[in-house]
């Protein structure tokens, strides 16, 4: 058994985990960073992909980072909708939110997460107070005033002065503190892929509405000289199971006549994933020396991408109060602000994603009307279409 005192233990090395691995790093305090899956070798074939809108980018730049994940992002322009909710699975509203009505540069990048994971190693790997451990996870938590004791299931021991749970929407961390969390269920699942397509996307993300929930297509960078778009389908649970089970050739045709042919005939450039889709939050995002961050703290439908910029939101949060207060890195005084400054963002973030989620669900004629009016009457006033987009950029 190993022993090991760090500052900070960052549990979950995830996108967030590692993100937050780095942040702390770079200010200087010794950090260990736990992963219970072991190392693997993400490659161009997975194109799934993380959109970072330009706060996190802000915050990225500010821990070292932007510059690593900068050349390999495509820019998010425009951000579009598409009602295609009538007789025919065709176009019937298009409405443009650009990101010229309210800052300068776009929305924000997009980049494939088999390049974010590689950039990431590359960088923990260049700081000396960074460690990174894969295949082992959070065990057993104990916290007291001065500290928190963390036993993995490798039997090691760590005692941190800060305890990150960043281990998912599963989170041992929250369920040892006993934080209790409340999840809304939707029956539905996602679908995620890559495709390529003949047509360049121009640097806009579509939404497309007609039932189930959104068809996102979202730019990613071209490669050899080919067009490519990472894909969020959001559809019924039964649905979704009756696509992932056809073979390529005829998800393919789905896939096309569900994209109302946006960029022209899409072609599959990865493979296929599919998760359940809820909404959760966390009753509290801290206990003793402990803070939640990311799905440890909150999940929502891959909506506008609110998920991992919130969690980058979270993790700016606390890296600015131990920025501030160094000292006091993990104390009750840093914590206190941290959920005071985060959880009524998060509540009030996941209740408005639950009602656009709701509403990109609606199957019945009459109601896909209303949203499509709804939609019109957003966008026509100006004022509003702009607190949007604002909103939704958290600026």
């Amino acid at each position: 058994m190993n022993k090991t005192n760090v500052d900070v233990l960052v549990s979950g090395g995830g996108i967030a985990g590692l993100i937050a691995a780095v942040g702390f790093g770079a200010i200087g305090f010794s950090v260990l960073c736990v992963d219970p899956m072991p190392a693997s070798k993400d490659t161009p074939k997975d194109l799934r992909s993380t959109a970072f809108w330009q706060p996190a980018c802000a915050f990225l730049d500010d821990i070292g980072l932007w510059d690593r994940f900068a050349p390999h992002a495509a820019a998010l322009q425009v951000m579009r909708i598409i009602d295609a909710g009538g007789v025919e699975n065709t176009p019937r509203i298009m409405r443009d939110f650009n990101a010229a009505d309210i800052t300068d540069g776009p929305f924000g990048w997009n980049v494939p997460n088999w390049i974010l994971r590689r950039e990431l190693a590359a960088h923990i790997d260049g700081l000396a107070n960074v460690t990174m451990v894969q295949g082992a996870a959070t065990k057993r938590v104990l916290t007291r005033e001065g500290e928190a004791i963390v036993t993995l299931d490798n039997g090691d021991v760590v005692r941190a002065k800060l305890l990150i749970g960043a281990d998912g929407r599963h989170s041992t961390v929250r369920e040892a503190l006993d934080i209790d969390a409340k999840t809304i269920r939707y029956g539905q699942r996602a679908t995620v892929f890559a495709v390529s397509h003949p047509m360049p996307h121009d640097n806009i993300s579509t939404e497309i509405h007609r039932t189930g929930g959104p068809f996102t297509v979202v730019p990613l960078p071209d490669r050899d000289g080919v067009h490519h778009s990472a894909i969020v389908w959001m559809e019924t649970g039964p649905n979704v199971l009756r696509l992932a089970a056809l073979d390529d050739d005829a998800f393919t045709a789905e896939m096309n006549e569900r994209s109302c042919g946006i960029l022209g005939e899409m072609t599959l450039a990865s493979g296929r994933a599919h998760w359940p889709i809820i909404s959760q939050f966390a009753e509290r995002l801290t206990g003793e020396r402990t803070a939640l961050i990311a799905e440890a703290a909150h999940v929502v439908p891959p909506i506008g991408a609110q998920g991992l910029n919130m969690s980058l939101a979270d993790m700016a949060a606390l890296w600015e109060l131990a920025l501030a207060n160094p000292a006091d890195i993990g104390g009750r005084a840093m914590l206190t602000a941290y959920d005071k400054e985060r959880h009524s963002d998060i509540r009030n973030r996941v209740m408005g994603i639950d009602m656009l989620n709701r509403a990109s669900m609606m199957g019945a004629p009459a109601l896909r009307n209303l949203r499509a009016g709804a939609l019109n009457a957003m966008y026509a006033v100006t004022p509003v279409r702009k607190t949007l987009m604002r909103r939704g950029l958290n600026v």
